[in-house]
C-alpha cells in the first residue's frame, strides 16, 4: 500500500527545499519530488565541462535570510560563505574602469578618478541606502495581508513595519514613498553627476527584468538587490563554497536528518484533486501518492495550468493567473578557461573577485532595452559577470578558471529566428563583447556552455524563460504576488500551497517565499489538529 504523507514538495529548488526543511523540522512526514535529478533548480552547482563546476543559474547567495541559515543550522551541516572585498569592477570605454570595493573609503579613492563630487557624496549615499534596505527588509519575512479581510493578528507586522517608518520622521516616510516608484535613472540623477558610476549601479534594478533604466519601479528593484547587507552600493553578494549547489545540498541534508524523503528524476503528472480538495500528486507514470498537503515551488501558471488544470479553475482566477507576465529577458553563458582575463584598468586581480559589469552608462542600458522589446538580442549586451574560481580555486582544475555571465537581454520571443537556431550567435556575441576590455579572453576559451530563455524553460521549469516566476513590477510585487486575493502562499484549493518565487517577495535567492510559505503552512496544520 502506497505510503501517505503529510506534505508534498513540487520541485527541489532552494524554495522548495526551505519549506521542506521546515515541516521536516515540524515533525511533518514530507516527501520532495524533483523532476531533474540535480538539486537547486536555478541555484544549482553543475559539472558542465570534466572538472568545471559551474553555478549554471544563480551566481550567489548574497540574498539569502540569516534567519533562515540560524534557524536551520546550516553553517552546522557545512554549509560556507565567502566574500569578496571588491563588489563590482566596471570595464569603461577607452582602456579604463571604476571598481567600488566593501570598502568604502576605496571606493570614494575609485569614484574620485571619475568625479570629485561624486567621491565626496557616495558615503552619505551608501548611508541613505542602508536607511532604505533597513525599513523595506523587515516586510520580506512576513506574509501579506489579506485586503479583503484585515484582521489584526495578520496585519500587525505591517502595522509595525509601517510604525517603524513612521517613527523615522515625517519626511523620512514621504521620502520613502516617492522614491520606490522612481525611475533607477532619476533616482540616481539626484545623486551623481557620473555616467560611469551611474551606468554601473543601475545594472541590479533591471537585473533579470523586463524594463529599462527609464521604467517606472526599478529604483525599488535597485533596493531589493541590496537586501542581503552591503556591498558597496552593488548589489548584496555572498559567494558559497562549492558553489551554488551547496546550498541545496545542505538543505536536503537537513531535512534527511529530520525524517524528509527525496525522489529525483521524477516528473508530476498533476495534483490529485477531489471536490476541490487535494488529495496527493499523480506522476506522469500514472502513479499516485496520497498527501495531505501539496506544495508546489513552481511557478504559478505552471502549477494551476499544468498540475491543476484549467478546466478546475474559476474563470477570474484562471485568468488573472493568465495574465501573470512572464516575459523572460536574461540568457547565461559560462565559460572554462585556461587562464585568467587580462581586463583594461585592472591593477589588482582583486579587482575581479566581485562582479565584472560592461554597464558603462545609463544610455548604454536602455539602448540595450531598446533592441529587446522590439524582440532583438541586444546588439550591445549588459553583461554580468564572475570569476568563481578566484574565490573559490577548487571549482575548476589547477590554474584553470571558470567565467560565469548573464547575459541581458536576451528576449524569449524573438523577432527573427529562433534560440535553438540562434544559441550560438549569442555566444560569439559575449565573447567579442568582453573581448573589447580583455583581448586575450577568445583565446582563453575551452568550452563554453550557452543557456537560452528557451532553456530555462525547458530544462529549468522556468516559464518563458522568466527567472524570477514572473516580472517583479510593482503591480506584481506585494500583496499582488502571485494575484490578488491570493498572495498569503494558500490557494482556492484546500491544503494546496505555493512556495516558489512567484509568491512574495519575489525571486533571488533569498529562501523568504520558502520561509512565510512554511510558516503558513504550520500554522493552518496546527489548527486543523
Amino acid at each position: 500500500m502506497t505510503e501517505t504523507y503529510d506534505a508534498i514538495i513540487i520541485g527541489g529548488g532552494h524554495n522548495g527545499l526551505v519549506t521542506a526543511t521546515y515541516l521536516a523540522k515540524a515533525g511533518l512526514n514530507v516527501l520532495i519530488l524533483e523532476r531533474r535529478h540535480k538539486l537547486g533548480g536555478a541555484a544549482a552547482t553543475e559539472q558542465i565541462f570534466p572538472g568545471y563546476y559551474v553555478n549554471t543559474g544563480a551566481p550567489d547567495a548574497g540574498l539569502f535570510r540569516p534567519k533562515i541559515t540560524r534557524d536551520l543550522e546550516l553553517e552546522k551541516f557545512g554549509l560556507r560563505f565567502i566574500q569578496s572585498d571588491a563588489a563590482v569592477f566596471a570595464p569603461i570605454p577607452g582602456d579604463r574602469g571604476l571598481s567600488l570595493w566593501r570598502d568604502v573609503g576605496k571606493s570614494v579613492v575609485e569614484i574620485g578618478r571619475f568625479s570629485k563630487r561624486d567621491a565626496s557624496k557616495y558615503p552619505e549615499f551608501l548611508s541613505y541606502l542602508n536607511s532604505l534596505t533597513t525599513l523595506l527588509g523587515e516586510i520580506l519575512e512576513h506574509t501579506p495581508p489579506d485586503l479583503s479581510d484585515l484582521a489584526l493578528g495578520e496585519i500587525w507586522p505591517w502595522l509595525i513595519v509601517g510604525l517603524n517608518l513612521r517613527r523615522s520622521g515625517k519626511r523620512e516616510m514621504m521620502e520613502f514613498f516617492r522614491i520606490l516608484p522612481l525611475p533607477i535613472r532619476d533616482f540616481l540623477d539626484e545623486w551623481f553627476e557620473s555616467e560611469e558610476l551611474k551606468g554601473v549601479l543601475a545594472l541590479p534594478a533591471i537585473s533579470g527584468g523586463m524594463p529599462g533604466p527609464f521604467a517606472a519601479g526599478t529604483t525599488l528593484m535597485f533596493i531589493y538587490h541590496q537586501l542581503g547587507g552591503p556591498n558597496g552600493g552593488y548589489r548584496s553578494s555572498r559567494f558559497i563554497i562549492g558553489g551554488q549547489g551547496r546550498l541545496a545540498d545542505t538543505l536536503l541534508t537537513v531535512a534527511e536528518s529530520n525524517g524528509a524523503t527525496v525522489r529525483r528524476g521524477i516528473s508530476v503528472g498533476r495534483v490529485w484533486l477531489d471536490d476541490e480538495q487535494v488529495r496527493g500528486v499523480v506522476l506522469e507514470d500514472g502513479e499516485a501518492i496520497p498527501s495531505r498537503i501539496v506544495v508546489s515551488s513552481l511557478d504559478p501558471r505552471r502549477t494551476f495550468f499544468d498540475l491543476v488544470g484549467g478546466a478546475n479553475l474559476m474563470p477570474k482566477f484562471m485568468g488573472s493567473i493568465r495574465n501573470i507576465r512572464f516575459r523572460g529577458m536574461t540568457a547565461k553563458v559560462n565559460l572554462a578557461l585556461s587562464g585568467l582575463p587580462e581586463f583594461h584598468g585592472v591593477d589588482d586581480v582583486n579587482q575581479l573577485g566581485g562582479y565584472i559589469a560592461v554597464s558603462p552608462n545609463l544610455e548604454y542600458l536602455e539602448r540595450a532595452w531598446d533592441d529587446a522589446k522590439y524582440g532583438r538580442i541586444s546588439s550591445k549586451p549588459i553583461l554580468e559577470t564572475r570569476i568563481p574560481t578566484l574565490l573559490d580555486p577548487q571549482m575548476a582544475p589547477d590554474n584553470r578558471h571558470i567565467m560565469s555571465i548573464t547575459v541581458q537581454y536576451a528576449p524569449y520571443d524573438l523577432k527573427v529566428g529562433d534560440w535553438d537556431a540562434r544559441r550560438e550567435e549569442l555566444g560569439d556575441l559575449v565573447i567579442s563583447t568582453l573581448a573589447q576590455h580583455a583581448p586575450n579572453l577568445p583565446d582563453l576559451v575551452l568550452n563554453r556552455q550557452v543557456i537560452t530563455p528557451l532553456d530555462w524553460e525547458r530544462e529549468y521549469g522556468l516559464t518563458e524563460g522568466n527567472i524570477y516566476h514572473g516580472q517583479m513590477e510593482m503591480d506584481q510585487l506585494f500583496f499582488m504576488r502571485p494575484v490578488p486575493g491570493y498572495a498569503r502562499y494558500r490557494t482556492p484549493f484546500e491544503n494546496l500551497y505555493l512556495c516558489g518565487a512567484g509568491t512574495h517577495p519575489g525571486g533571488g535567492v533569498t529562501g523568504a517565499p520558502g520561509f512565510n510559505a512554511a510558516r503558513e503552512i504550520l500554522r493552518d496544520w496546527r489548527k486543523g489538529s
